[in-house]
């Protein structure tokens, strides 16, 4: 401490509060408890906003979508044991989507360790509960005495936004909340940066792979959600360009670039394009960057659907580019490997680049190729993306709503067609403007994500795009959006089922037991009328009754700026797939069977 600075005495939870106003935190997405209510009556004089929710996976999965909008790390506030189990689901996605995340849980008091208090997980261990957290955050502390609650959370947030993004634990027992410490502790983390910089390549390795690229033969850039981490969109697009480079995306990479690029192939993988899939069996060098090469994007790494590197009798090369080492020559083997950040190493590879080749690498046999695919594509869904069925095709659901959406609009997706028919299907115009839970593939993320997106955006149209089932995990969520008055939107793609799962059991056991509903998605014999809970909670709710009336009720919605849930009847119609997936065998071996029934 400087000399004559004067010691500011007060709660930790005061100082908590003080740090997250020094570094610029403007909400908090939480659930009161006894455990935490200190922080929250300091958070009532603060200018952050607590963001009060009713069920703890609210909290989680809107600070997840509130990150990656904002691009560093959000804040969870938890109750102990129930509150923190609830909470741990929407963690844990952010986790393997590494998106940064301090999750600040209350804990018993320090004086109660080892004497079975209330509400304690201590059935084998006492004062443990931020092991539960263990496998997956980045580290989880418990704070055992006050004077170290300054250096942890610093030490929190760095960690949390630094290298591989991801959530961290700070436990902190109920006690130490309420203990009166001086600032001295908080003062000197204040000096620290805010902010650490990140690890680039060197113009050597650059030449290396430029030069790799500009010789091969049919090379591809492969990307992932690290380009969207690291808000490498502008770099990645510029590098492709100079370089003639067709880039194919993994569903997290989805949105890296404008689907409108003219090099963009689309999504590998499963629900991958045969374009896409072919260009990367063929390729001869696969440039990849802030991906890790995942089971659903590659084909369960089977060879001969999407990718054949290190299969016997392929010669396909692999530049690999990524923040965290562990992920490079995980799932196949690589002739570069770089830890980089990708924006800084993109920055460097475009200036070595336009050194070496400042003309360019033209490949206009393959832009064309692209450009007839697509247009082929698009006129063979036509007849689905205008039918007037109704139930509605999932087609006509989504063509309809990229109709509606300005080019910027935030999309949340959930599981099933609202994830693998957009991915392969929805053109995303804007970079980052795609939210999906890809690691975890959480049914119930896309509803409270919207929350975090239209708060951390609030100029921007937002609209959650997710099944019957999804919705049906938390609907409690309308309450805050209400409370809040957020003009999102809701689209229930809505197939009186858990569909996904029902074609897959359909195909492979002949019955759909334990994942359809009763009745029908046009009648559904006992389900929850989706547009009359909207409006319990104060929403606008509207059931779309024809093809016809989608398009206008969107508009209005979007008009309207009010939260609203549009319920819309959906066909169980199946995403087609030109990739493999494992579970085929493993459910049907030595059997031609797809993913539905046919």
């Amino acid at each position: 401490m400087m000399d004559g600075a004067t010691l500011s005495e007060k709660t930790v939870a005061e100082h908590i509060v003080d740090f997250l106003e020094r570094r610029e935190t403007t909400h908090v997405f939480g659930l009161c408890g006894h455990t935490n209510i200190a922080v929250l009556a300091a958070l009532a004089d603060s200018p952050i906003d607590f963001v009060t929710v009713r069920h703890e996976q609210i909290a989680s999965h809107a600070a997840d979508a509130y990150a990656r909008v904002q691009g560093r790390a959000s804040v969870v506030l938890s109750h102990l044991s129930p509150g923190l189990t609830n909470c741990a689901t929407g963690v844990a996605n952010a986790a393997l989507d590494c998106i940064p995340m301090v999750v600040i849980a209350g804990d018993i008091p320090t004086h109660y360790y080892g004497k079975h208090p209330h509400q304690e997980v201590n059935l084998h261990a006492d004062a443990a509960q931020w092991e539960i957290y263990r496998p997956f955050v980045k580290r989880a502390w418990r704070v055992d005495r006050a004077d170290l609650m300054a250096e942890i959370l610093e030490k929190a947030f760095h960690l949390a936004e630094s290298g591989q993004p991801g959530p961290v634990l700070v436990n902190v027992p109920m006690d130490i909340f309420s203990e009166v410490i001086p600032s001295d502790s908080f003062d000197r983390v204040a000096q620290n940066t805010r902010a650490l910089k990140k690890p680039t390549m060197d113009e050597d390795t650059a030449r290396e792979i430029v030069t790799a690229l500009a010789t091969a033969d049919s090379p591809v850039a492969y990307v992932g959600g690290g380009i969207l981490l690291a808000q490498a969109s502008e770099e990645l697009g510029a590098f492709a360009d100079h370089m003639g480079l067709p880039v194919a995306h993994s569903l997290m990479g989805k949105g890296a670039l404008s689907d409108a690029h003219p090099l963009v192939m689309g999504m590998t993988g499963f629900w991958g394009t045969s374009l896409v899939n072919r260009s990367c069996l063929n390729a001869d060098y696969v440039f990849a960057v802030g991906t890790r090469f995942k089971e659903a994007d590659c084909s369960s790494w089977y060879p001969g659907y999407t990718f054949n590197i290190g299969a016997k009798g392929n010669s396909t090369k692999v530049i690999h580019i990524d923040i965290e080492p562990q992920e490079i020559g995980r799932n196949y083997p690589v002739e570069i490997g770089v830890v980089a950040d990708a924006k800084a190493a993109l920055k460097v590879l475009l200036k070595v680049a336009r050194e070496l080749y400042p003309n360019g690498v033209s490949r206009a046999e393959k832009q064309q190729e692209i450009s007839d695919f697509r247009k082929a594509f698009k006129a063979s869904n036509r007849e689905m993306q205008t039918s007037d069925a109704f139930p509605l095709m999932p087609e006509r659901i989504l063509a309809d709503t990229r109709k509606a959406l300005p080019e910027d609009a935030i999309i949340t997706t959930d599981v099933g067609w609202n994830k693998n028919g957009v991915g392969q299907q929805f053109d995303i115009l804007t970079p980052g403007s795609i939210l999906t839970p890809g690691g975890f593939a959480t049914m119930g993320f896309g509803p409270p994500a919207a929350i975090g997106a239209k708060l951390a955006a609030p100029e921007r149209v937002v609209i959650s795009l997710v099944g019957d089932g999804g919705f049906g995990q938390n609907p409690s969520m309308l309450a805050t959006a209400v409370e809040l008055d957020l003009g999102i939107i809701w689209l229930v793609m809505n197939n009186n089922a858990f569909g996904t799962i029902a074609g897959l059991q359909k195909a492979h056991y002949g019955l759909t037991y334990g994942t359809t509903f009763p009745g029908s998605a046009e009648a559904p014999a006992h389900g929850p009328d989706y547009a009359e809970i909207a409006r319990a909670y104060g929403a606008v709710g509207k059931r779309i009754a024809s093809a016809d009336e989608l398009l206008p009720a969107l508009e209005a919605a979007i008009e309207s700026g009010k939260p609203t849930v549009l319920d819309v009847p959906m066909i169980n119609n199946p995403t087609p797939t030109t990739g493999h997936w494992n579970i085929l065998d493993i459910y049907s071996p030595d059997k031609d069977v797809s993913h539905v029934a046919t």
